[in-house]
């Protein structure tokens, strides 16, 4: 399976969709914000991933709003955000063959 869980109305996830020619190398794209992430993915992403804190961004713009950065959140925690709000969930995340690839760090591209 070629998947990638995207928002698109990220300019970076747009850049890495437009150089990696996602779409014309058979990649499912899922937009996160129109289609909601299902608890099932979620849990398919945090097995190959290992933790849900590794799926989790700090840079969602409701993070420190939310009193988030003052707390010692547990893996529940990390789960229940992803799952309730889309920009939790650092993107892009391709999962390719059984390996998952996270974030727009140049090194996971």
């Amino acid at each position: 399976m070629k998947k990638i869980y995207h928002l698109s109305t990220c300019g970076t996830c747009k850049k890495i969709l437009e150089e990696t020619q996602a779409s014309a190398r058979g990649f499912v794209l899922q937009d996160i914000k129109k289609e909601k992430i299902t608890a099932d993915q979620l849990k398919e992403m945090k097995d190959l991933a290992g933790s849900y804190e590794a799926l989790f961004s700090r840079r969602s713009q409701k993070y420190r709003p939310m009193g988030l950065h003052e707390k010692q959140l547990t893996e529940k925690e990390y789960h229940d955000l992803i799952l309730e709000e889309y920009s939790f969930l650092k993107r892009p995340v391709a999962i390719v063959d059984g390996k998952i690839y996270i974030g727009a760090d140049v090194k996971n591209i």
